[in-house]
């Protein structure tokens, strides 16, 4: 058991916020016997329904379906999704507002009282924080995103009523392994006996089946359970065992895969007693919203922030950039973490990218130039260097024309810091 620090006289989040990421050796720690212990001191049993949402790619905006459809068929709903962009607030959600510092400090008072010593990360701090806010509301029902992986996620010490999987690809793999079939295996780890998943992933590792058919694991798949029927005018038609559900608004968020995941949203919601109607449903994929996802900030020249970090989400990126062209060049802002596949991004995003403005990150996790060099070898556009991705940005805009656009992307800390700057500025 790890030794307890007196504890501070903490007044404020962010004196949470460093004494957390004081007190535990490593930002990452994966496992849920520590965690676990102290779920059991604080008697966080959630009694609502829990719909967990894992997966490479598309957490967020599937999140961010599930929350607009449930708000919209009146549910009180809690949503904690991971890593925020500018305030740490944003990753504890109560009917689409998010929580004060006040209720996250008071939780976090309560955890540090309840743990006794034992060792905690922030993650699993703020995980337990989120379960204890929506529990002493207590809301209808939460939607919880795991951070990594599934298995050993501290999200995962909850029971799920659904388990959604978005899709499978390469990432983490120092944590989670370097093929897709030992990825699959992790994140099937938030599968339960008898309780009802969905993948939405089109070819889903073997490993994830055999999880679920161990399990018995009533599994729906993309492709063969719910399929999505596109119309002409944007609008689509969602295909489910038993039900079509039709004339459904076009996704708000950016990208053809966005239909599959709200056509997993809404699935998902159908394999629980929560009651929704068609046009819930339709209210609510046109309402959700979800910063930095190819989100357009403003225009002369057109800025545009997405967080895509991997080289599956680079190359959404890159075929959303495609589709939007413009009349002058592509300026991109990139900053990344030492443990991405740097070399992946770069490589998908090379050929809709004239001038590269490559930014430094001073977190722990943040790759430097030197980190980030090799990666820029032989693209086809101009590259130059700067201290952070404020000054990345900067630059790019600087050198910009009316007819070009500057994108931002590669980490959430890169696109929360250029948003941080836009909400600063006088409107």
């Amino acid at each position: 058991m790890a030794h307890r620090e007196e504890n501070p006289v903490l007044m404020t989040l962010a004196d949470w916020l460093a004494y957390l990421d004081r007190i535990h050796p490593h930002s990452m720690d994966l496992g849920l016997e520590r965690v676990g212990q102290v779920r059991d001191l604080l008697g966080l049993f959630p009694t609502f329904p829990v719909l967990m949402v894992a997966g490479t790619n598309g957490k967020g905006s599937t999140c961010a379906y599930l929350t607009a459809t449930l708000k919209a068929a009146g549910y009180r709903v809690g949503t904690y999704t991971s890593p925020h962009l500018v305030r740490y607030n944003e990753r504890v959600v109560v009917e689409g507002i998010p929580v004060s510092e006040a209720q996250l400090c008071a939780a976090f008072a309560r955890i540090e009282t309840a743990r006794q010593g034992i060792s905690l990360t922030p993650f699993e701090f703020g995980t337990l924080a989120a379960v204890d806010i929506f529990q002493r509301i207590p809301v209808d029902v939460a939607v919880l995103e795991v951070g990594l992986g599934g298995r050993l996620d501290a999200v995962n010490l909850f029971e799920p009523t659904v388990s959604l999987l978005t899709g499978i690809a390469l990432d983490h793999e120092t944590w989670l392994g370097s093929t897709r079939e030992a990825i699959g295996a992790e994140k099937a780890g938030i599968f339960r006996a008898g309780v009802p998943a969905l993948c939405a992933d089109p070819d889903p590792p073997r490993s994830l089946l055999a999880r679920a058919a161990e399990l018995e694991t009533p599994l729906w798949l993309w492709g063969r359970d719910f399929t999505v029927e596109r119309q002409a005018q944007g609008t689509w038609t969602l295909h489910l065992p038993h039900q079509t559900w039709s004339d459904l608004s076009a996704p708000p968020l950016c990208g053809d895969f966005q239909y599959r995941n709200a056509a997993l949203a809404l699935a998902a919601l159908q394999r629980t007693a929560l009651q929704v109607t068609p046009e819930q449903g339709r209210r609510g994929i046109a309402e959700a919203v979800l910063s930095g996802r190819f989100q357009t900030l403003g225009f002369s020249p057109q800025v545009i922030l997405d967080v895509a970090h991997n080289p599956q989400a680079a190359q959404e990126l890159a075929h959303n950039l495609e589709r939007a062209s413009c009349a002058g060049r592509t300026r991109l802002v990139l900053g990344m973490l030492r443990d991405k596949n740097r070399v992946g991004v770069v490589q998908a995003l090379d050929a809709q990218v004239d001038d590269w403005y490559l930014a430094d990150i001073h977190e722990e996790r943040g790759a430097c130039r030197e980190e980030m060099e090799p990666a820029l070898r032989g693209v086809r556009g101009t590259v130059q260097w700067h201290p952070s991705p404020e000054q990345a940005y900067g630059a790019a805009c600087a050198a910009a024309t009316e007819e070009d656009r500057v994108v931002v992307c590669g980490s959430f800390v890169t696109v929360g810091k250029i948003l941080a700057l836009w909400e600063a500025c006088p409107k």
